[in-house]
């Protein structure tokens, strides 16, 4: 399962359709589809995660890992901004 949520993050990735980081999320001006959130994120971040997931009216889902899936070993929140990757995302965490 976690295999190809990391493969559809790298092509999300890939075509330049994925927005790594809270900082960059807000800065977000056209559709998020989905927001794909680390577990380890803090307090603090995951009420900023909240308020992103309401202003872009998108699902969040919380995964373990989330920094080694898109490359970035810091990395809390990646938002998906394209619309069949983040559907078939959240078909693969739900099977």
């Amino acid at each position: 399962m976690q295999s190809k949520v990391r493969t559809y993050l790298g092509f999300c990735r890939r075509a330049g359709k994925l927005t790594l980081g809270v900082n960059a999320a807000r800065a977000v001006r056209g559709r998020v589809f989905l927001l794909a959130a680390d577990n380890s994120a803090s307090e603090n971040c995951k009420k900023e995660i909240a308020k992103l997931a309401n202003k872009f009216s998108c699902p969040v889902v919380w995964l373990d890992g989330l920094g080694e899936m898109v490359g970035k070993e810091t990395c809390k929140l990646a938002a998906v901004r394209e619309e069949h990757l983040a559907a078939a995302i959240g078909r693969e965490l739900k099977e």
